[in-house]
């Protein structure tokens, strides 16, 4: 649950008197969209906090600042389409990312469901999804949710290039390693806590 930056904003909202469905008119989004922030599933992008903030007359940085301690157990995904790959991806990804929320998929359109409904703020994506591409994958999330890390996971380094075409965080080579991850952990468009992620291995 994202309690603190949730709290604040019905706090907020409740001082000005506002509906939910008051609000997300003033910003133009949907009061289900407002309900969702309240109730901690989701956080607002990059651009909807200045509107917030001018809305409420409260400054932008604070709650860019409640929405970063509000991803303390971020929502990560993985999906690949080989079931022993993804169940040892998950593993090395559970040991990096301790007090994260980890969730594989096989099929594409089910990482896109949870996608709307979580804010995901790590997808690992292999590149070939059987008759589906991880390239295609990580655009439909990216419409979903624009701050959303996208690594690509792939056996073929030659598919780099192709990736770095969509704005993605990362490229990792098959098999995923606790190191790897956490290198890649580093270099995140948008960086999120990740626990004693830096400890060493327990393995």
């Amino acid at each position: 649950m994202n309690a603190s930056f949730a709290e604040t904003l019905r706090e907020l909202r409740a001082e000005k008197g506002l509906s939910q469905k008051d609000l997300g008119q003033l910003l133009f989004v949907s009061h289900s969209t407002i309900s969702h922030w309240e109730n901690g599933s989701r956080l607002p992008d990059t651009t909807m906090i200045p509107r917030l903030a001018k809305c409420f007359g409260v400054d932008a940085n604070t709650l860019f600042q409640l929405t970063a301690q509000s991803e303390d157990s971020p929502n990560v995904i993985m999906v690949d389409d080989s079931k022993v790959i993804l169940s040892d991806g998950l593993a090395v990804l559970e040991q990096v990312m301790p007090n994260a929320t980890i969730t594989g998929f096989i099929w594409p359109l089910e990482a896109i469901e949870y996608a709307k409904m979580n804010r995901v703020a790590l997808a690992i994506l292999d590149i070939e999804l059987g008759t589906s591409s991880g390239l295609e994958l990580c655009r439909t999330l990216l419409e979903i949710n624009s701050r959303t890390n996208i690594v690509f996971l792939t056996a073929y380094a030659d598919y780099s290039l192709d990736a770095w075409e969509t704005e993605a965080s990362g490229f990792l080579l098959k098999p995923l390693t606790p190191e790897g991850v956490r290198q890649q952990l580093k270099k995140l468009r948008y960086p999120f806590s990740m626990g004693d992620a830096d400890a060493p291995d327990r393995l």
